[in-house]
């Protein structure tokens, strides 16, 4: 997990060239002004749901993780809490291929990171995260890049 400022999102791009393709994005369309949906940006590799949520309290929130992508979320117009807890913490339970989730209800996340809009968290494939903790309502964007070996 990476919990950082919008303006040093470069600096993770050794990580996964697609983070580069999320830079290139965000400075070229006004992504926090579109409509709620799902954009392709690069077909089968990196794509973009921007969403509103309704915020849960702690207990409330469901534990996720997925394997073939990573997640960079970025909360828009409210804080977010999200809740972390190493993915060989958790307890086996079904995981849904298709759509590349699983999620683990009843656990309780090792620790929580608040972030405030133009903070961006990246989810890897080994980080469970329990998102939507929050008040009221959330615009957020959560890019989804395909893991490159």
């Amino acid at each position: 997990m990476i919990i950082d400022n919008l303006e040093n999102l470069m600096q993770y791009a050794p990580l996964n060239p697609l983070i580069e393709e999320v830079w290139k994005f965000m400075q070229t369309h006004d992504w926090k002004n579109m409509a709620n949906g799902h954009y392709e940006i690069i077909p089968n590799r990196l794509f973009v749901n921007i969403e509103d949520d309704q915020g849960k309290q702690k207990d409330e929130a469901v534990v996720e993780y997925h394997r073939k992508m990573i997640d960079i979320q970025v909360p828009m117009n409210f804080y977010e809490t999200y809740g972390y807890i190493p993915v060989g913490d958790l307890p086996n339970v079904p995981f849904d291929t298709e759509k590349d989730i699983a999620k683990v209800p009843n656990v309780r996340p090792r620790c929580y990171v608040k972030l405030l809009p133009g903070e961006f968290a990246i989810f890897f494939p080994q980080d469970g995260h329990a998102p939507c903790i929050s008040e009221g309502s959330l615009h957020k964007a959560v890019f989804k890049l395909l893991v490159i070996d």
